[in-house]
């Protein structure tokens, strides 16, 4: 299965320190943020990687390259100005994807452990892991039971950024500017989405505070 992390995004919310640096460049525990998440993946078995980018996209192209050095192919998406957001970036992406495909976040940090999805297929249209709601999101997104992700009558936990779809959630879109999140509710009042509720660690960076918190935590971390 082939991975995509999304990393068009030009994070306002951690300016000035994206000014001149793409979000996913930003460094937390000695590397950058983008780099923890490839390392993660090529760990559980994904090698043949995807990353979309608008803001500052070549300098992305130019840290990561083909990849090779981290044990991974990565093929590049770039977008128009101002990005696609996530639901125009994945369909413009489709054709360097097979199906299904793991996409993730690339603003996120998490020790989940991917391998869990390396051999997924969702029997609906996609399988999405929820997290425990964060301080700064205590709504929620999505409600789970019994493995089901559903959009209401269930409580709420965060969508962690990390799913695996199925090319047939995006059919009929085209490479414009859209959100996922419409698409994926829509599925789950349908009940074609499964999910599954991590309880480990995970950061959405979002914000300069969560970066420092984030390079904090990875400094304690052994080894």
């Amino acid at each position: 299965m082939k991975a995509m992390i999304l990393a068009a995004g030009r994070g306002e919310r951690l300016r000035p320190l994206t000014d001149r640096t793409p979000k996913p460049l930003l460094r937390a525990g000695g590397r950058a943020l983008i780099e923890h998440t490839i390392a993660a993946l090529v760990r559980a078995g994904f090698r043949e990687l995807v990353v979309n980018h608008a803001w500052l996209g070549g300098a992305i192209e130019d840290a990561l390259g083909d990849g090779a050095r981290y044990g991974a192919r990565i093929a590049y998406s770039p977008e128009p100005e101002g990005a696609l957001e996530t639901g125009g970036g994945i369909a413009q992406a489709l054709p360097l994807l097979g199906d299904p495909f793991l996409v993730v976040n690339g603003d996120i940090w998490t020790d989940y452990p991917f391998e869990r999805l390396a051999h997924a297929r969702p029997r609906g249209l996609a399988h999405l892991v929820l997290v425990d709601n964060p301080a700064h999101h205590p709504g929620g997104d999505f409600g789970l039971e019994q493995g089901a992700v559903r959009v209401d009558g269930a409580a709420r936990l965060t969508f962690a950024g990390i799913g695996v779809y199925r090319a047939a959630l995006l059919a009929g879109r085209r490479a414009e500017r859209f959100p996922l999140a419409p698409l994926l509710r829509e599925a789950a009042a349908r009940g074609q989405v499964s999910g599954e509720h991590y309880p480990g660690r995970w950061l959405d960076v979002g914000t300069p505070e969560r970066l420092r918190r984030l390079d904090a935590l990875l400094a304690r971390a052994p080894g």
